[in-house]
């Protein structure tokens, strides 16, 4: 590959030649050798390429189910990457599913056994908002009623992002069938708390008990607030938004 030096700006091909714009310059490199549909349909060399694309393909779709049915749990979340964010989390939660040939490997064979759950609890799917620095407790899940108990350390002893005078608790528990692209999200009534209350245990439930959907993963999302006389304004910096998973009942 090289780079067309000069005035001259050329886009297309010429004398076997591809002209085209990459980074605002100008670059030429010899016609043909490309990818083309036809052989990535149908050639055996291609075979590798089309497994690939399929498997990427079904995690993508995975991970935009999960993302959409959790919106209300990161509503206004400054995460213009998330998708891209969360691919590695369900391409390594494929590669865990033995069972099915390549290419045809699925998310929800890999979620199922026990790494995999233990790869998505402890993802990392808010960084600048760790709870482990930020916000540490206890929790404690009841399986037959998923009623969350939490026991945290007095919010003014933590560390909170810059401005916030309150805090929002949201616990929900999302069923999802990763197979039917199906999801249902169940939520307690968030708690909203100011950061000088001295309250350190709580209970939450969720008001209509999850389906029978497959699996039940248990989420809870914390937002930060900022008080300006009598309202309270919901804080967008990537601190001020944390969500962790806490479990798979």
């Amino acid at each position: 590959m090289a780079k067309l030096e000069g005035i001259i700006k050329l886009q297309g091909t010429l004398d076997g030649m591809n002209f085209y714009s990459y980074n605002g310059k100008t670059v030429v490199r010899k016609a043909g050798g490309g990818f083309n549909g036809n052989a990535i349909k149908t050639s055996p060399n291609m075979q590798r390429v089309r497994e690939n694309g399929s498997e990427f393909g079904h995690s993508s779709r995975v991970n935009r189910v999960f993302r959409n049915a959790i919106l209300s749990l990161t509503f206004g979340t400054p995460f213009p990457n998330f998708h891209r964010y969360l691919m590695p989390l369900f391409t390594n939660l494929q590669k865990l599913d033995t069972t099915s040939v390549r290419g045809a490997r699925k998310v929800s064979q890999g979620f199922a056994t026990a790494e995999g759950k233990k790869m998505f609890c402890q993802f990392g799917y808010t960084p600048d908002c760790t709870f482990t620095k930020m916000l540490p407790f206890d929790a404690t899940i009841e399986a037959e009623t998923y009623r969350l108990e939490l026991q945290f350390l007095p919010f003014h002893s933590m560390k909170a992002p810059k401005g916030a005078t309150h805090i929002s608790l949201q616990y929900g528990v999302l069923a999802i069938d990763f197979d039917r692209f199906e999801t249902q999200l169940y939520q307690a009534t968030p708690l909203v708390l100011p950061l000088t209350t001295d309250e350190t245990h709580f209970d939450l439930v969720p008001e209509i008990l999850p389906s029978v959907l497959p699996h039940h993963i248990c989420i809870l999302g914390v937002r930060y607030y900022q008080q300006q006389e009598d309202t309270l304004y919901l804080l967008n910096a990537r601190e001020s938004i944390g969500l962790r998973i806490l479990g798979v009942v």
